[in-house]
């Protein structure tokens, strides 16, 4: 088998409402969409979701650096079975270098996208379910796993009283028994709006909150203070990440482990935490930290060290990387809280044809057809297509 052309998509979904953090308000998405054809007319698909606030990306630079990338020299080799693919994948590089003042997770949506491409068009062609990538990466051996259904989180989002009072009834109502609530947003009074949504959902709910780089590392403790009574289970990326040295002094004395998301974007962030002890938690999202091996690793790496992991999920994903997320999920021990799969309750249009949104209490069961497991909506993603490019490969 051999790659034979890659094709890039930028599209624009509209979400079902305004989703506000205090890092941003966002009512549509621009993403990479890329497809894999192989020379046997089997295609593979991927996404990513390029965020400049996290790894420095914008869907303009993504687009560029798909049209510049050698992906004949990277992809254009012959393979003939998934580990061989995999090898493949292991040389994708995006960009030749990285910017002044950009980190290393420059470049990590457009190449989540290829590799989930590619390595769904050999999964698909070889009959194995995407999953199975998770057992032939050798580093990963410590946080294999094998589950028949895994169970999501809820979101709450700064919708005002009002709006946030009407989500956590839904939330409860739906049977979800674990959830993030947004914090730090300008105007909010956070322990009056955690004290709202903790009435609703009870005692027994594990709630935990995420202030999306809103504080100051002097300021956390007093931010915090009046929400440990509230029983948080953690506290996501309070600082930014140029102040997440900081946190190293706060660690263990705040009362509530400490998770980092902006600041976990590729290994050696993972690597630096861990050397600096600034958390106990990292957030995993897919296409920040560069694709499903690269997120692999990243988990072995917290799992080595003796810290938590979860497996996060970026607004605005569709069908593609719900399935992808659903595989690691799937194949992955010790995951803490699982986010994603929101696809009727978020996005317009979720590009595929199966509904892979999450079930009352947040279940979901494992995919286990070919590939990522999912067919691709053409008609949807002619909707929202913006551009395309086509890159030959073979």
């Amino acid at each position: 088998m051999r790659i034979q052309e890659l094709i890039a998509y930028h599209v624009r979904i509209p979400l079902r409402g305004k989703v506000k953090h205090a890092s941003h308000t966002r009512s549509e998405t621009d993403s990479i969409v890329v497809c894999c054809r192989l020379d046997n007319g089997i295609e593979g698909w991927g996404e990513g979701l390029p965020r400049e606030y996290v790894t420095g990306d914008t869907i303009e630079m993504v687009v560029e650096h798909f049209r510049s990338a050698d992906w004949r020299r990277q992809l254009g080799e012959v393979f003939s079975d998934v580990p061989g693919a995999l090898a493949l994948c292991e040389r994708i590089r995006v960009t030749d270098g990285i910017p002044a003042g950009k980190r290393d997770s420059f470049g990590n949506s457009l190449r989540c996208a290829v590799e989930i491409a590619a390595l769904d068009a050999a999964t698909r062609a070889c009959q194995q379910p995407f999953s199975d990538v998770t057992s032939l990466i050798d580093d990963a051996t410590g946080i294999r796993g094998q589950s028949e259904r895994v169970q999501y989180s809820a979101a709450i989002t700064s919708l005002g009283a009002l709006g946030e009072v009407i989500r956590a009834l839904k939330v409860k109502l739906y049977a979800f028994c674990q959830g993030k609530m947004k914090v730090g947003v300008d105007g909010v009074d956070d322990r009056a709006a955690v004290g709202r949504i903790r009435r609703i959902l009870g005692t027994r709910f594990d709630l935990r909150i995420d202030a999306n780089e809103a504080w100051r590392c002097q300021d956390v403790e007093a931010r915090l203070a009046p929400l440990l009574p509230l029983r948080i289970s953690s506290l996501e990326q309070p600082v930014p990440h140029s102040d997440v040295e900081g946190l190293a002094a706060l660690r263990g004395r705040v009362g509530v482990p400490l998770m980092l998301d902006e600041s976990l974007c590729s290994l050696s962030d993972a690597e630096r935490a861990i050397e600096k002890g600034t958390c106990d938690l990292f957030n995993i999202r897919l296409s920040k930290c560069g694709g499903f091996v690269p997120s692999l690793r990243i988990a072995a790496t917290a799992h080595r060290a003796g810290l938590g992991y979860q497996l996060g999920c970026q607004v605005g994903e569709t069908g593609i990387l719900s399935a992808a997320g659903r595989h690691f999920a799937t194949s992955v021990a010790g995951i803490r809280y699982l986010e994603g799969s929101f696809d009727r309750f978020l996005v317009t249009e979720r590009l595929t044809v199966d509904d892979l949104t999450f079930r009352r209490g947040g279940w979901a069961p494992a995919l286990r057809g070919p590939g990522l497991g999912i067919e691709i909506d053409r008609a949807a993603l002619d909707r929202v297509t913006v551009a395309t490019e086509h890159r030959k490969v073979a």
